[in-house]
């Protein structure tokens, strides 16, 4: 199959009137549709190259921006709720499903994008074909200040949209890789703060993912891990992921 180097920008309206941007692969005759959720600071332009990997290898992706990260714009580091986020990946399994006739889909879930896609598959698991997880952000070794978690709840009552940075400032906490890093460094679309609103919803979508565990359906799952991963707890996930 010849390589596919080109993507469709799409701008994606949700049903809040939210619209978020988005690439899309579709190959001549897909033989399955993968929508692909990046991570908590990151951003689609991060996985372009394995999108384009997935797609030479003949499925069709959707790498959307989650809303208020990457290029879009509105509402920078908000997510009204899990709710809120989950119907978003529901509208884009809908788009998906317009474009490509699919009824059952793939999840790619790097990072923060883990936790997403269990809580997806939990939320509708009839959607979903199959679950890959790279690195998946189920058990940081990386969190919040115990002052700054105070101040989240604080404000959670009397001030949702108050910001908080992202306590992954450093670019060496995501790859050793100098060249990777000084991109990570100058990345001027990667989400350094997010609101108190955005951690609530972020608790919530973690209870959710590890709540797959009490579920009677069952999907394919792949694991991928990094071996010097200095964000999650590898240990915990591993084992996590045998107990399901």
């Amino acid at each position: 199959m010849a390589a596919m180097s080109a993507f469709e920008s799409l701008r994606i309206r949700f049903s809040d009137q939210y619209e978020a941007y988005a690439r899309w692969w579709r190959p001549a005759e897909p033989r399955g549709a993968v929508l692909y959720l990046h991570g908590i600071q990151s951003h689609g332009l991060w996985f372009e190259a394995s999108a384009r990997r997935l797609a030479d290898a003949g499925f069709a992706v959707l790498l959307p921006d989650r809303r208020g990260s990457g290029r879009n714009d509105a509402e920078r580091g908000h997510l009204p709720s899990a709710r809120r986020l989950l119907t978003d990946l529901s509208e884009c399994l809908n788009e998906m499903h317009v474009r490509t006739g699919f009824t059952r889909f793939h999840l790619v879930g790097v990072s923060w994008g883990g936790k997403l896609a269990l809580a997806m598959f939990r939320d509708q698991p009839a959607r979903i074909a199959g679950i890959s997880l790279v690195a998946p952000g189920l058990f940081s070794r990386v969190d919040l200040p115990l002052a700054q978690k105070i101040r989240v709840v604080w404000s959670a009552v009397t001030r949702s949209a108050a910001l908080f940075p992202i306590p992954l400032q450093d670019p060496a906490l995501f790859t050793a890789n100098p060249r990777w890093q000084a991109f990570i460094h100058r990345d001027n679309l990667s989400l350094r703060l997010v609101t108190s609103a955005f951690l609530r919803a972020s608790r919530r979508l973690n209870h959710d993912a590890l709540a797959v565990a009490k579920m009677t359906e069952h999907c394919p799952l792949r694991l991928f891990l990094a071996e010097h991963d200095r964000i999650i707890d590898n240990h915990e996930t591993r084992e996590f992921v045998r107990s399901l």
